[in-house]
């Protein structure tokens, strides 16, 4: 792009002030730790399901409403590689009929700003976007440099990403025929469903997923130091994990809540649930990640008694909101750990304040130089 000297200061990895940002785009700075500006919280579900979509379709139908009704001619957005249905590569959709194509989950890398320029070139000046955390943040910092009429953002949650290649690696530690799988979700009810293209329909449980035997580089530092889960810059942001069984739609401002109405009844919306709790499960992990970011083995749970956690986990464990939050929770732990071992230079510059408040309960706080002096230290962490 020829915005691209742009990148040093637009990386979200850099100096995030999600204050600042969160101002400009929302008219008000996020006042819940955990999901950032809060206009309005729900459970959802479409009410006719789209063939083929990773859910229901949400987040493809708001975008092919936008272009129905004329709100935006173009939507950026990744659709499947041909030779690949895992491989994201971005395109610029102007048929409301083509957001067909692009439904599902892709796994790897894309540069998806990169459409910016060409779609501007070709006349568009009102964008939709559908981006993970990370692309948003730099589009939100280059945007007033677009020259944009109006700009639509769709975010979708996201932590943990890694190439293609490696993504078809793990499926081939869950399944002897990998090539057949068409579909993957980690679900909040603490099962990995994966589909075939036979029709075929597999559970797997968390605790049977072979995780610890990853590669230590599977997920970039940049994953695992992420401190933006939810989205925070999105106007709208569509995910699952606290919705029970369906998925949840966080909107953060007018546009948000005007993308929303457009699909009128053909959204069928709910209050979020929530349930169990979530403090021990947070706790355990942020000591696994402590050993592992130490170098020292991670305490495997005997395989005897995995079987009866993975039973008890969907009955007893974090629930609806508060398995949102428990996620949520242990990324900050985890991008603290992993800095503080990686990088320590970066640490004061990375992490945002409400990541240090949602980690100080777990007994992760700030050292010597680790938080900027001028870093507020009295926003009370939302339960």
């Amino acid at each position: 792009m020829a915005l691209a000297p742009r990148c040093g200061v637009a990386c979200q990895f850099t100096v995030p002030d999600y204050p600042a940002r969160e101002a400009v785009v929302h008219g008000a700075a996020g006042t819940d730790d955990h999901f950032g500006h809060v206009q309005a919280f729900h459970r959802a579900v479409l009410t006719a399901p789209a063939p083929g979509a990773q859910w229901t379709g949400i987040t493809t139908a708001l975008a092919a409403d936008l272009l129905e009704t004329g709100a935006v001619t173009a939507v950026l957005t990744l659709a499947p590689a041909p030779d690949d249905p895992f491989r994201p590569v971005p395109v610029l959709i102007t048929d409301p009929a083509d957001m067909a194509r692009v439904r599902g989950m892709r796994m790897g890398y894309a540069p998806l700003l990169a459409l910016l320029e060409p779609a501007i070139a070709q006349g568009h000046r009102r964008i939709a976007l559908i981006g993970i955390p990370c692309q948003v943040h730099a589009l939100r910092a280059i945007e007033a440099e677009l020259g944009l009429e109006r700009l639509y953002v769709i975010g979708t949650p996201c932590s943990d990403n890694t190439t293609t290649e490696r993504f078809h690696a793990f499926l081939a530690r869950l399944t002897d025929t990998p090539e057949r799988v068409t579909y993957l979700e980690f679900r909040a009810d603490y099962r990995v469903e994966m589909r075939f293209d036979d029709g075929r329909v597999r559970l797997i449980p968390f605790l049977k997923l072979p995780l610890s035997d990853l590669p230590p580089d599977f997920f970039p530092m940049t994953c695992r130091t992420c401190t933006d889960y939810t989205n925070r810059l999105a106007d709208i942001t569509v995910g699952y994990m606290g919705g029970d069984g369906q998925q949840w739609l966080i909107v953060r401002n007018d546009r948000g809540a005007e993308m929303l109405a457009g699909l009128g009844d053909r959204v069928r919306l709910g209050p979020v649930t929530t349930a169990g709790k979530r403090t021990a499960a947070v706790k355990g992990f942020a000591a696994n990640t402590e050993r592992a970011a130490g170098g020292l083995p991670l305490r495997r749970m005997p395989d005897w008694l995995r079987p009866v956690v993975a039973w008890l986990q969907p009955r007893i464990g974090p629930r609806g909101a508060e398995f949102a939050k428990a996620r949520i929770e242990m990324k900050a732990v985890e991008t603290i750990l992993h800095l503080r071992r990686a990088m320590p230079n970066r640490m004061k510059h990375m992490v945002p304040d409400h990541v240090w408040r949602l980690a100080a309960p777990y007994g992760v706080t700030p050292g010597p130089g680790e938080r900027h002096a001028s870093a507020s230290k009295d926003q009370p962490n939302t339960p």
